[in-house]
This record gives C-alpha cells, sequence and structure tokens, in this order.
C-alpha cells in the first residue's frame, strides 16, 4: 500500500498527498508533494519500484519502497545523500511511512529514467545487432565518471551490473541506480563477500576475500562494457567454480598465479585450479577492430587488484578520445551531446595528474581552465 492519503482531484485521477524530505539537503522541513499515476515497474527481495508523476510539476518519478528491516543495516538513504552527481540517479525526496500491517517502509523518490542498460542490450539482441561504438564510448564514460566520484568518497556499490544502470538513449545520459548493496568502505573493517551478481563479481569474491575496495567495482564495469559489443554476457557463470573457469578462459586474464590469488585474498590455500583452453578476447568480437577497447578491458580485468586501473585511469584511456574532441557538439541521432566535462571540485582533484589525458581544450570545462591545467601558457 503506498503511503499518503489519497484525494480526489477529479472522478479519474487519484492524488496521493506525502510530507517529504529533500534528498540532498542538511534540512529536516518536511515539504509537501502529490503525485498521480501510480503504477508497478519493478520488484524484487528490496521491496517495489513504482512509476508515479508529480501532480505540480507534471514530472514523472521513481518511487522505490524498501522494507525497514531491522536486524539488518540499511545504509542506501544515508549513501545516496552525499552522492550528488551527474551520473547517479538523482534522490529528489524520501519518507518513512506504516502500512496497514504495521510494518515500516522508506521510500525514495527518484529521477525516472526509460531504460535500463540491460533492456538496451536485450533491444539491440532481438535484432540480432548490438550497440554501436559511439554510444558504447558514450555510456562507459559516464560509467566510469560515476564510480570515479563514488570512489572519491570511499563508496563501493558492489552490485554493479545492466540492471543497475539507468539510460535515456534520446539524450545520450546514463545514470548509476540501486544502492542497496553500496557501502562505505574502511580499511579495517571486513566485508561479505557473498556480494554482486555473478557474471559481474571480481574474482576476489569469488575467491572469498573479505578486504577488498572499491577496484570489485571496476572490475564490474568492465564486464558491462564487455556485455555491451557482445550483446550477451561476457563471463555467463552457474555457480562459483564455473565463473572462475569462465574468466580463466579469456586469453587477457588466463590462470591466476599464486602471487595474484594472495593478492585477491591472503588466507586462499587452495591453489587447484582448473586449466582450461583460453580463447583471445579479441576473437570473441568477431573481427571488429577493437584494439583500443581490448587494451582498455585489458587493464580492468586484472586479477590483482592493486594492477587493475582505476575508475579515473580508464577515464584517461586512449579508447575515449572520440568523446574529446572538441569539435564533436551532437551525438549520431542529432541530439546535443552530454555535458561530459562539467566537472565538480572534487572530481577535478581526484588525480590531477590525468586532467589533461581526460578533458578536451573545449568549451565544454567552463571556468576550469587554471584548475585542471589546461589553460594555455603564455
Amino acid at each position: 500500500m503506498m503511503a499518503g492519503k489519497p484525494l480526489m482531484k477529479s472522478s479519474t485521477k487519484n492524488v496521493t498527498c506525502v510530507k517529504v524530505k529533500p534528498g540532498y539537503s542538511n534540512s529536516n522541513k518536511e515539504i509537501e508533494i502529490r503525485y498521480i499515476d501510480t503504477k508497478v515497474i519493478g520488484s524484487g527481495s528490496f521491496g517495489m519500484v513504482y512509476m508515479a508523476k508529480l501532480y505540480d510539476t507534471n514530472e514523472n518519478v521513481a518511487i522505490k519502497k524498501v522494507y525497514q528491516d531491522k536486524r539488518f543495516k540499511n545504509r542506501e538513504l544515508q549513501i545516496m545523500r552525499r552522492l550528488e552527481h551527474p551520473n547517479i540517479i538523482r534522490l529528489m525526496y524520501y519518507y518513512y511511512a506504516v502500512d496497514n500491517t504495521n510494518e515500516e517502509y522508506l521510500y525514495l523518490v527518484l529521477e525516472f529514467f526509460p531504460k535500463t542498460v540491460h533492456q538496451l542490450i536485450k533491444a539491440y539482441a532481438q535484432t540480432g545487432h548490438v550497440l554501436d561504438l559511439f554510444n558504447i564510448k558514450l555510456y562507459m564514460f559516464q560509467l566510469f565518471r560515476g564510480l570515479s566520484f563514488m570512489s572519491s568518497l570511499n563508496i563501493c556499490h558492489r552490485d554493479i551490473k545492466p540492471h543497475n544502470l539507468l539510460v535515456n538513449p534520446e539524450k545520450g545520459t546514463l545514470r548509476i541506480c540501486d544502492f542497496g548493496s553500496a557501502k562505505v568502505m574502511n580499511n579495517d573493517d571486513t566485508n561479505v563477500s557473498y556480494i554482486c551478481s555473478r557474471y559481474y563479481r571480481a574474482p576476489e569474491l569469488i575467491f572469498g576475500a573479505v578486504y577488498y575496495t572499491t577496484k570489485i567495482d571496476v572490475w564490474s564495469a568492465g564486464t558491462v562494457m564487455a556485455e555491451l559489443f557482445l550483446g550477451k554476457p561476457l563471463f555467463p557463470g552457474d555457480s562459483a567454480v564455473h565463473q572462475l573457469v569462465e574468466i580463466i578462459k579469456v586469453s587477457i586474464i588466463g590462470t591466476p598465479s599464486k602471487e595474484e590469488i594472495y593478492a585477491m585474498n591472503q588466507n586462499y590455500k587452495d591453489f587447484k585450479l582448473p586449466t582450461v583452453k583460453s580463447v583471445p578476447l579479441e576473437k570473441l568480437f568477431k573481427g571488429r577492430s577493437l584494439h583500443s577497447a581490448v587494451n582498455l578491458l585489458n587493464s580492468l580485468f586484472r586479477y590483482n587488484p592493486s594492477a587493475r586501473s582505476s575508475a579515473i585511469e580508464a577515464l584517461a584511456h586512449p579508447f575515449f578520445d572520440e568523446l574529446r574532441n572538441p569539435e564533436l557538439e551532437e551525438m549520431p541521432n542529432g541530439r546535443l551531446m552530454p555535458r561530459l566535462f562539467d566537472w565538480l571540485e572534487r572530481e577535478v582533484n581526484i588525480r590531477p595528474d590525468l586532467n589533461k589525458k581526460i578533458f578536451p581544450r573545449s568549451k565544454y570545462v567552463p571556468n576550469c581552465e587554471e584548475i585542471i591545467g589546461l589553460k594555455e601558457d603564455t
């Protein structure tokens, strides 16, 4: 049951009125919003997701209803309130309510996006096609940018997969969503290793590591990138062992050495790993000339998390150079390019040494030349 008292606007529209708090404000002051046309668009172990329309602005929103189980920590709201970023789904409002069984639920009112990356890949696959190279670059750049921002706050998503990435194909924009598994990482804290959906799970998780970093999100992002090229998961394991076999089968990865296993999990003692014939990643791409993409994937698919590229390093990779073209103003569909380079100050300061590789010398970086070191010497 949706919270709030329904008001009758007309004989055909039920208007739900609720008191909410703004997503990113430090103020605890409640405001009132009204919404209509509520319908279920998703469900899971967490609860339900509804689509609705704000009555006063006519704006579509998604409302995520999350059961507040007192046995478990729910970090989702606290983490989302710290993540105001162009590539992370916007938390507009939130409120708590009790249903008719006296159970408490958290409601997150989020901006609405029309598709998930999973739906996008599936739609292309049904026509025998995969996403074009330009749009893969466009979406992956935004994914790495969102992950880089999160990593700068030591926040790990822990469930990056196509289902949790929202896109607006018309506008070419991407948002990371669903922070139900996210956690602020502290060096001394242990973490559960059984996290993240299997196809996208970093190998250190398969090896049972309880000390890991935001680099698990980078591995997951690499699997998403490969899936955009292939139209299907790169590592489709049906168990933990099979998942590891699927990873080993790709020649740029192969069988991990004892040193790499130690780097993933110092307590792992069973070194009996399967021996399987490996396949070059280039062959999986069916003849497409993707040397730069394979090079980037090679930097992401490293067993040793310390040797794995970070999200900010991925953004500096030549694979994305096309997006840095100062003359690039429109997408292939004729719409204006998303503003990829209007960065927050925190982002600009993550790795100043990489800024010249990441940013174009163009109008897409307003008023930032001195900060990011792009101003021409005089």
